[in-house]
């Protein structure tokens, strides 16, 4: 890969994704695959005058050895430097540059009920430091070609054929073109202005239908507002959360969701695959879920506590999203979610709210912002998928028709 275009993505993720300050610590996390590139990010931001770069280092086979070895107890201890290093990011607010590149099956035949325990031993430990830390710094996620994912997007190339060709997607998704910060302001101007149409229609609820199976109806909270792109810190900076994107999202009531919806792409989870699978939502929570393969895994993500069980975002992507034209499947969410429409289970946004900024935890539980501690998007978007608006005035507004927008 030309080492022009690295560094166009480098500066691209620091200006306009994390949006680095004068004086702002930084933390990138990132795994072993691309250290060149992670070491442009941290010169990129050290030029844009960040005070301290610091780069967590990930590497997914000694994630598994540990969950593998360790005790469920030793799992599920969170030792005091940990909490310490959390609150340390709670009080100075770093930019965080997560940058993803791990095998879409990199953690098939682990035990995965072994992590969900210990995750739920030590997520009540988290969670307060995290909400404490709620809309109030910059953060992005990126991606870069691992050898492994490489070859599960393109199987029949071989390695060094199926990085560069991963890395071309990815450019091609991210705007990386020959003046990607420009690209991006336009695709945030167009994005704003979808937002701004579906946030004065008032809508009170979407109905989805599709020849595969989906008949769903999902209500809306009168305060929602709908988001994408570019966001805006509580601290007044802007910055873009996923590159690429192509979302309009919005965060709905929690409890008030019916039908069943099929998922038309496989949904990536703790490192395994789920595929072929389809939600069904009762009195607002799921009742039913059926998958052709890790069914088991998809139950349990959905058992992680009371909030995974509801939705906590609805998000519109045309068919015609550049992401859905360049034919790839990607097996990772990142990607896959910004080429379908999609539903996310668990955790809603705050920011989603008009007037969040000057609300609290127990007013957004009492609005109906869903809570828990996972938040994990699945594809339902296709050619045929329509959605209807129904407004609090008693319209019906078509949304989509045919799997893009209808207006």
């Amino acid at each position: 890969m030309k080492h022009s275009q690295l560094k166009k993505y480098a500066k691209l993720v620091v200006k306009m994704g994390a949006n680095v300050r004068k004086g702002q610590e930084v933390i990138i996390n990132a795994g072993l695959d691309q250290p060149e590139f992670v070491t442009m990010v941290a010169s990129e931001a050290y030029k844009a005058g960040a005070k301290r770069v610091t780069v967590e280092w990930q590497h997914q086979p000694l994630e598994r050895l540990s969950i593998d070895n360790m005790s469920l107890e030793t799992l599920s201890t969170m030792p005091e430097w940990r909490v310490a290093k959390l609150k340390y990011q709670a009080e100075k607010l770093p930019a965080m540059i997560h940058i993803m590149s791990a095998d879409p099956d990199g953690m098939k035949g682990v035990d995965q009920a072994k992590m969900s325990q210990a995750t739920m031993k030590i997520y009540p430990i988290i969670k307060p430091i995290r909400d404490e830390m709620e809309n109030k710094y910059q953060w992005t996620i990126v991606a870069v070609p691992g050898v492994a994912w490489a070859q599960k997007v393109f199987p029949n190339l071989p390695k060094k054929q199926a990085v560069n060709a991963l890395w071309d997607a990815i450019f091609t998704s991210a705007r990386v073109t020959s003046n990607p910060i420009k690209a991006w302001k336009d695709h945030n101007a167009d994005i704003q202005a979808r937002c701004d149409y579906l946030n004065q229609l008032n809508l009170d609820y979407l109905h989805y239908t599709s020849p595969e199976g989906t008949d769903f109806r999902v209500w809306m909270m009168p305060e929602a507002q709908w988001l994408g792109g570019s966001e805006v810190s509580l601290k007044g900076i802007t910055f873009n959360p996923n590159m690429p994107t192509e979302e309009t999202f919005t965060t709905p009531i929690k409890g008030k969701a019916e039908g069943r919806v099929v998922a038309t792409m496989p949904l990536s989870y703790r490192g395994e695959l789920i595929e072929d699978f389809s939600v069904t939502f009762k009195d607002g929570r799921v009742s039913e879920v059926h998958a052709k393969k890790n069914q088991a895994l998809l139950e349990q993500m959905i058992s992680m506590d009371e909030g995974a069980k509801m939705l906590g975002e609805v998000a519109l992507v045309p068919f015609e999203s550049p992401i859905r034209q360049s034919g790839v499947l990607f097996f990772n969410t990142l990607f896959d979610e910004n080429a379908a429409c999609h539903l996310a289970l668990g955790r809603g946004f705050s920011n989603a709210v008009k007037g969040y900024d000057k609300m609290k935890k127990a007013d957004f539980d009492r609005l109906g912002v869903n809570d828990s501690m996972i938040h994990v998007d699945f594809m339902i978007g296709s050619r045929t998928l329509n959605i209807t608006g129904f407004t609090r005035d008693g319209r019906q507004i078509p949304i989509f028709k045919n799997g893009s927008w209808a207006f």
